[in-house]
C-alpha cells in the first residue's frame, strides 16, 4: 500500500472513531437522562429506537463542523491542548447545530420527540470527553505504525548546519512525527560535521534528488540565507507534487503575527501593537500570583521535605540566591534549593554540564526533576519572575552572550519564567543558547495567554520523562 494511501486510511479510521464516540455519547446521554432527576425530575423519553434519527444527525453535523475546522488535517505534531481547545469549539458549534436541524426536522413529526435540555447538555459534555479518548487512542495506535514506517514521508534536509543537525535530531527522537529522512543537501560544499544521513550532493542537483528518490517533503534549514538563495532553491521543488518548510529567520519570527496598516495612505507592517497587549499583562500578573501563591500553599509539605533533606546531605545553607537578569535587564536575587557543594564556585562562575561533580547527592535527584526550582514561586509572587517565560541568565552570561547572538537581549522585553518556550521544546541544561534565544523570541513575539496556559501543561506533561537539566 502506497504512503499517500495509509495516510487516506488513517484519516478515515479517525472519523469512524469520531463517529462511533459521537454516537455512545449520545446513548448516554440517553439514558443519563432517563435515569437521573437532575434538573428536574427524569422524564419518560421513549424508546430509543425513536431517536436514532437525531443521533445520525448529531453525528452528521459533528463530522461536518470537525471536518470545516480542519480537525481531519493531517498535522506532524500534535498539541493534546490545541486539539482539546478545536475540540471543545468544534462540539459545541456542532451541537448548536445538530438541536436546530433536529428541531425542524422532527419539528411536524408524528413522534413529538422531545430532545430535552438536559439531554443536551449531557451530550454536549460526553461527546467532548469521549471524542478526546477516542482521539488520543487512535493517535496512540498511528504513532506506533508510524515508527514501524506505515505512512511516513520521505523527506530531504537542505542544509548540513547547526539547524540542520538540529532538526535531523528532532526528527530522529520523534518518530511518531512519520517523517523518514532520505538524506541532507549541503550547500557550502563541506559538511559542517558528521552526520549519520548520507550527504547526496549540492543544491544544484535538488530537482534530480528529488525525482531520484521520490521525495515528497523538503525541509529548507538555512536560517541565514538570502530570500533570493531561498527562492532559488523553492523554484527546484515546483517540478514535483513536493512539500516545502522553511526553518524562519529571526525576521520572520519576530513578523508571525504581522498587520498592515497605513499612515497617511502609506502602508506599513505593524509587528508589534503594545496597546493591545495592556489588559492581557495585568490578567497575567493576576494568573502569577493566584496561581504562585496555590502553588506554594500545595506543595509546602513538599518544601519542608526536601529542605530537611539538603540539610542532612551535606553542610550548607537549605536555599541559594544567584543574581539573574529579569525584565528590562534589571537584576534579581534568584531563589533555588541548594543542589551543589557549599564551596562549588570558590574559583568563579561555572556553566553546569551533565554530571556534574559539584552536585551533591540529593542535588542531583532535584536537578534531574526540577525541584530546585520550586523556590522560584517566590519570586514570582514578589513580581520578580513570572510562571512562564524566558529563563532567566547570570549577567556574567548575559554579558558574553549579548556580543555573540544578535537580539539576544530582546528577551527582556519580558519577565523570566519558571518555565518557557525553549524548555517545554527540549532546550534545557547544556543546549544551544543561539535555538534557545530564537524560541524566546518566538514566544516574546506570539505571546498569549492561551501559549502560557499550552506552556504550563506541557512542562507538567514533560516532568517524568524530560532530563536534560544537570
Amino acid at each position: 500500500m502506497k504512503r499517500s494511501q495509509i495516510r487516506h486510511v488513517f484519516t478515515l479510521s479517525q472519523m469512524l472513531v469520531d463517529a462511533t464516540m459521537v454516537m455512545a455519547a449520545f446513548v448516554f446521554a440517553y439514558q443519563l437522562r432517563r435515569g437521573i432527576d437532575w434538573p428536574n425530575k427524569a422524564v419518560n423519553l421513549g424508546p430509543f429506537g425513536d431517536y436514532t434519527g437525531m443521533m445520525f444527525i448529531q453525528v452528521a453535523t459533528l463530522l461536518s463542523v470537525f471536518f470545516f475546522t480542519r480537525l481531519y488535517h493531517s498535522a506532524r505534531a500534535v498539541s493534546r491542548a490545541d486539539e482539546f481547545y478545536k475540540i471543545f469549539g468544534a462540539v459545541s458549534v456542532g451541537t448548536v447545530m445538530s438541536v436546530a436541524i433536529s428541531g425542524f426536522v422532527f419539528k411536524n413529526s408524528v413522534l413529538d420527540l422531545d430532545y430535552s435540555r438536559a439531554m443536551i447538555l449531557y451530550a454536549w459534555v460526553l461527546t467532548i470527553v469521549l471524542v478526546t479518548v477516542g482521539r488520543w487512542l487512535h493517535y496512540t495506535l498511528t504513532t506506533r505504525l508510524k515508527r514501524q514506517g506505515w505512512g511516513s514521508d520521505r523527506v530531504l534536509i537542505v542544509g548540513t548546519g547547526e539547524v540542520g543537525h538540529m532538526i535531523l535530531q528532532k526528527i530522529r527522537l520523534n518518530p511518531n512525527l512519520g517523517y523518514e529522512v532520505v538524506g541532507m543537501i549541503d550547500t557550502n560544499g563541506v559538511s559542517e560535521r558528521a552526520t549519520s544521513v548520507p550527504i547526496l550532493g549540492g543544491p544544484e542537483k535538488l530537482a534530480e534528488l528529488i525525482d531520484e528518490y521520490g521525495i515528497e517533503e523538503v525541509i529548507i534549514a538555512l536560517p541565514e540565507a538570502t530570500h533570493q538563495e531561498i527562492l532559488m532553491l523553492i523554484s527546484q521543488c515546483e517540478r514535483g507534487s513536493v512539500s516545502i518548510k522553511v526553518f524562519p529567520d529571526v525576521f520572520q519570527i519576530m513578523a508571525s503575527q504581522v498587520s498592515i496598516g497605513d499612515l497617511g495612505g502609506l502602508p506599513l507592517l505593524s509587528v508589534r501593537d503594545v496597546a493591545l497587549r495592556g489588559w492581557r499583562l495585568t490578567l497575567k500578573r493576576v494568573i502569577d500570583v493566584v496561581g504562585s501563591a496555590i502553588l506554594l500553599v500545595v506543595i509546602s509539605p513538599i518544601l519542608l521535605l526536601v529542605a530537611l533533606f539538603i540539610k542532612l546531605d551535606s553542610p550548607g545553607p537549605v536555599f541559594y540566591a544567584q543574581e539573574r537578569m529579569g525584565m528590562d535587564a534589571k537584576p534579581f536575587w534568584c531563589l533555588k534549593f541548594r543542589s551543589m557543594r557549599k564551596d562549588a564556585e570558590k574559583d568563579g562562575p561555572g556553566w553546569t554540564v551533565k554530571d556534574d561533580p559539584r552536585r551533591t547527592r540529593v542535588g542531583e535527584f532535584l536537578r534531574s526533576f526540577s525541584l530546585d526550582e520550586l523556590p522560584q514561586l517566590i519570586n514570582v509572587l514578589l513580581g520578580e519572575m513570572s510562571l512562564v517565560g524566558p529563563r532567566p541568565e547570570r549577567p556574567v552570561y548575559v554579558e558574553q552572550f549579548r556580543r555573540n547572538i544578535p537580539r539576544y537581549m530582546d528577551r527582556h522585553r519580558e519577565k523570566a519564567g519558571i518555565t518557557g518556550w525553549a524548555q517545554v521544546n527540549g532546550l534545557r541544561g547544556d543546549t544551544s543558547i543561539t535555538e534557545r534565544t530564537k524560541y524566546d523570541l518566538w514566544y516574546i513575539e506570539n505571546w498569549s495567554l492561551w501559549l502560557d496556559f499550552k506552556i504550563i501543561l506541557r512542562t507538567a506533561a514533560r516532568f517524568f520523562r524530560d532530563r536534560n537539566a544537570y
